[in-house]
């Protein structure tokens, strides 16, 4: 590689808005960041569910057609 070409490569840490941090390595330093792995609804299993359904089940509840 050529010198001063490439970003310093160094060790950075994330700090979490809800408390948790980790360690990695970056580019850009230390950081702070709004949401993660450990507080993410998706990665946690507290996503809400779409309860709204298809084109077909919206037809059938409308019109009372059992399946």
């Amino acid at each position: 590689m050529k010198k001063g070409l490439h970003p310093e490569y160094t060790e950075a840490t994330i700090k979490c808005a809800c408390g948790a941090t980790f360690e990695t390595k970056t580019t850009k330093g230390d950081m702070k960041v709004e949401i993660c792995s450990s507080c993410h609804p998706f990665y946690t299993g507290k996503q809400k569910k779409s309860a709204k359904g298809g084109r077909i089940e919206r037809f059938k509840k409308k019109y009372g057609i059992e399946a």
